[in-house]
């Protein structure tokens, strides 16, 4: 017997919404498992890990905290992932725009002033847009996978960081820890009310909506949608599929950028040599998740907020690795992918015999 894909002649529109409740479901049931497998309570580690982050104020406003990186990320990968243009350096961009819009206060230490903050978001944008050009030019230039060069510009920006935080730009007071001086005052994104919530989850329901209304009202957005869809097509429509490339790049490279400043004008309060726990990444199984839709990106950036908080509820109640959390995004996406696989094919088994002949 071979197993074969069949492409199906109408996609289910159904089962294009339902299939990341779907997902959901079968990873929250891989999960009881894996825990019952660790000698854990699954039922228990499964509420740690869903539910009580929803339990209380102090961890709605963390999951809000982490939710807007996740967002504005995510929203910029949509667009991408939507022309077909995939950027997969997301994390790299942002530590990048994160170091553009950090050299401010670390080189003016005492300017303070409402333009301070507006230069440093504005520069972890131009940042964040720049390296994410790199890419973006070789695939347009030479044709070389856009997988692969943003990919390794990750580590390159990692690298960056590293080495300012160690060298040029470590705090001469700071005893010697590898961190930039702390910023203050109008160097710190300014909070909703008395929590942690700061204002750059407002920013990324924002530009979450804006890039809604482009993407169903706007020329551009359906011009994406046709060279993603049908690049032939769009050719004959006057489309030029490498103005997409090149929007697509910036456009993403800009919101992780500035979500990269963000990180460290909000939670951080400095530059450290980890600026996220990853959310480059985690914004692509984000994208997916949303249906590669701005709006559906919010929801899905809350629900994988969750998983990071819950995933350190469950590391301190069962003394397991702090990588639980990637585990089950790592679950989630395949399962997503696997959805949407057979939602545009079914399985076949065939014959070897009928296939031979």
């Amino acid at each position: 017997m071979i197993l074969l894909l069949e492409r199906r002649t109408s996609p289910s529109r159904a089962m294009t919404f339902l299939s990341p409740v779907l997902a959901i479901g079968v990873t929250v049931m891989i999960g009881g498992v894996i825990f019952s497998a660790l000698g854990l309570y699954p039922l228990k580690a499964l509420y740690l890990y869903f539910v009580e982050p929803l339990t209380s104020l102090w961890s709605i406003e963390e999951i809000i905290v982490k939710a807007a990186p996740l967002v504005l990320i995510g929203v910029g990968l949509s667009i991408c992932y939507t022309a077909n243009v995939w950027n997969i350096g997301a994390e790299g961009q942002l530590t990048v725009g994160a170091l553009f819009g950090a050299a401010i206060p670390i080189y003016f230490t005492g300017w303070q002033s409402p333009l301070v903050l507006v230069l440093m978001l504005a520069l972890g944008a131009v940042g964040g847009a720049l390296f994410a050009a790199i890419p973006a030019l070789l695939k347009t230039r030479f044709n070389a996978n856009e997988i692969l060069t943003s990919l390794m510009l990750v580590y390159v920006a990692q690298y960056l960081l590293d080495w300012l935080v160690r060298g040029p730009w470590r705090d001469p007071q700071g005893y010697n820890f590898p961190q930039s001086v702390p910023f203050e005052g109008w160097q710190l994104l300014p909070t909703l009310g008395d929590g942690r919530v700061h204002i750059g989850a407002m920013l990324a329901i924002v530009v979450a909506l804006i890039l809604f209304v482009m993407m169903g009202r706007s020329l551009r957005g359906f011009e994406i949608r046709v060279i993603g869809s049908a690049p032939r097509a769009g050719a004959f429509a006057g489309f030029a599929e490498k103005r997409v490339i090149w929007f697509c790049f910036i456009l993403s490279g800009a919101l992780a950028g500035m979500a990269g400043l963000c990180e460290v004008a909000g939670p951080s309060g400095q530059l450290q040599p980890t600026i996220s726990p990853g959310y480059g990444f985690t914004a692509i199984i984000v994208a997916f998740l949303g249906r590669l839709n701005p709006v559906g990106v919010i929801f899905a950036g809350i629900l994988l907020a969750i998983s990071y908080l819950g995933g350190e509820a469950v590391q301190v109640e069962f003394n397991i690795s702090d990588k639980s959390a990637q585990v089950f995004q790592g679950i989630l996406l395949f399962l997503i992918l696997a959805c949407d696989t057979l939602i545009h094919y079914r399985i076949r088994f065939v014959s070897r015999k009928v296939k031979q002949a």
